[in-house]
């Protein structure tokens, strides 16, 4: 989200559905309250806005979304209304850090059951498949990565994708002070590093189910 939103001919929304589903599901996330008041939680009206006019008059509208926040009652057929891109994490990682912020996740709240779902959606309606990054590749080498994808998706690498100043943004939710304190702190993307993780054995069997569903895209993945 950071190297799309220092283009100038992007603008960029931070989970416009963010709101919907936490008054949906009534998931305790921090700040949840407070998201719920700043966002729209009509799913219908979120869909209008990102099939829309890309506001501010900019050429390219880049929207982030969990793929969790689409929940099963949230019509996909909109999806063809956009240009899918999946960014794909391992799950050991994502758990680790997803821990660190709520301790108990069941499978749903990871999102890559939702991810795997969403992948066979579109790639069966446009009959082709979409592209798809891993974070590993990207941090181990952005240009390389973004020119693909950029190229994947029809539009011109710009050199301003690959750093942008510190701190948080007026695009960022207001989520962005409990989630996004590390973000902050960077002006381009940090390399890579291995990290010694350990899945609790009460997310063992949530773990081993968003592997399978990790690796179904794994292999699809540009490089």
């Amino acid at each position: 989200m950071r190297a799309w939103g220092n283009r100038r001919d992007t603008f960029v929304i931070d989970e416009p559905l963010y709101a919907y589903y936490l008054r949906a599901t009534g998931r305790k996330h921090p700040g949840a309250d407070e998201v719920i008041a700043a966002g729209e939680i009509d799913w219908r009206k979120v869909v209008a806005l990102l099939t829309g006019p890309i506001p501010n008059s900019r050429q390219i509208f880049f929207q982030k979304q969990m793929t969790h926040h689409l929940l099963p009652e949230v019509d996909r057929e909109w999806l063809g209304a956009v240009t899918n891109c999946f960014l794909i994490r391992d799950p050991i990682e994502v758990i680790a850090s997803y821990i660190k912020k709520r301790e108990d996740p069941v499978l749903e709240d990871l999102g890559f059951t939702q991810q795997a779902e969403i992948f066979d959606f579109v790639s069966a309606h446009t009959n082709s498949l979409p592209p798809i990054v891993d974070a590993k590749d990207v941090l181990q080498n952005p240009e390389r990565m973004l020119r693909l994808l950029c190229d994947a998706v029809g539009v011109e690498f710009s050199r301003s994708m690959l750093s942008w100043p510190p701190g948080l943004r007026e695009t960022d939710g207001v989520w962005a002070r409990h989630w996004y304190v590390e973000v902050a702190k960077t002006t381009s993307f940090q390399p890579y590093r291995a990290g010694d993780y350990q899945v609790p054995e009460r997310l063992r069997q949530t773990y081993e189910r968003c592997r399978e569903c990790y690796e179904q895209l794994y292999q699809y993945r540009l490089r």
